[in-house]
């Protein structure tokens, strides 16, 4: 399964993945600061939306580009195990963002 995204889904894509890791840089500068643990919490959990975000639109695609495939298939067996194969790998890949 490859990821093919629009460019303006891989630029949302993107931006929200530099956005958590200019948010973990600041986690990490505000802990060897020795700042509030309630400041660097909130900062850290900001960090792991973002990146809960970037991973959950790129399964979203790889969702969208897999059903196209399957209308496009022609029904047969090897269709049938495909599919299940492609559902079992998204769906692993879903359960480990949530």
């Amino acid at each position: 399964m490859q990821l093919e995204m629009a460019a303006e889904e891989l630029k949302t894509v993107v931006n929200r993945l530099r956005r958590a890791q200019g948010q973990i840089a600041g986690v990490i500068k505000m802990i060897e600061e020795g700042r509030d643990c309630e400041e660097v919490v909130t900062q850290l959990a900001a960090a792991s939306r973002a990146l809960d975000r970037a991973g959950f639109a790129i399964i979203a695609t790889g969702l969208q580009n897999c059903l196209a495939d399957l209308q496009e298939g022609d029904g047969s067996a090897e269709t049938a195990v495909d599919r299940d194969r492609t559902r079992a790998r998204l769906e692993k890949l879903f359960l480990s963002l949530a």
